[in-house]
């Protein structure tokens, strides 16, 4: 049985969409987590090694950071195709997409939000007004990341890309706004709603 340590409003709430989607049984933990304000605590019952979500535990086996829950989901639940298995067409475009997203995505982001300059030459990662074309090329075909397959890529692109729809961090692309509009449309992502709010 899969636990999801979870704080509303935060990355495990697509989480919540994932599972959802896996049609995967799983039980809801919530946790306390330390604010940018400086309220809030590290829940001792959290196993994230920095008390952040998301985390979640197989029987035991713990697993965080959205990308890595994500493989590891895919790969454990394959029954509904939401990502390739090893040796499968595609996966290596998953897998590097799914590193992209942690690596160059949300620094990009954040380096944005904070107005910091991105290091170029010793960055992993590009900023935003570099990022984003690459993922508007990739999803400019359509509909989803892996073409006609919705995957665990769209739970985390597209709910990232939905929550920043009128923020200036995301350039303005009718890709992207479709894009956000198809994923969030899916029946798991209402349920998933339905959850958060409860």
């Amino acid at each position: 049985m899969i636990t999801l340590y979870h704080h509303p409003k935060t990355r495990s709430t697509r989480f919540l969409f994932l599972l959802e989607e896996l049609e995967a049984a799983y039980t809801v933990q919530p946790v306390t987590t330390r604010k940018r304000d400086g309220s809030g605590a590290i829940d001792p019952a959290n196993p994230h090694p920095h008390g952040k979500v998301p985390a979640i535990s197989d029987d035991g086996v713990v697993v965080f950071e959205s990308p890595a829950i994500a493989l590891y989901l895919t790969d454990r639940f394959p029954k509904n195709r939401l990502g390739p298995l090893v040796g499968e067409a595609g996966r290596g475009a998953y897998l590097s997409w799914l590193a992209y997203y942690s690596g160059v995505l949300e620094p990009a982001f954040v380096s944005k939000f904070m107005n910091v300059e991105v290091p170029r030459g010793t960055a992993g990662w590009v900023a935003v007004e570099e990022a984003m074309p690459a993922v508007i090329a990739r999803l400019s075909p359509g509909p989803y990341f892996l073409g006609g397959q919705f995957s665990a890529l769209d739970v985390l692109y597209g709910t990232t890309f939905a929550m920043f729809d009128q923020s200036p961090l995301l350039p303005k692309s009718k890709v992207i706004e479709d894009y956000a509009r198809r994923v969030t449309s899916r029946p798991a992502f209402a349920r998933a709603m339905a959850k958060e709010a409860a």
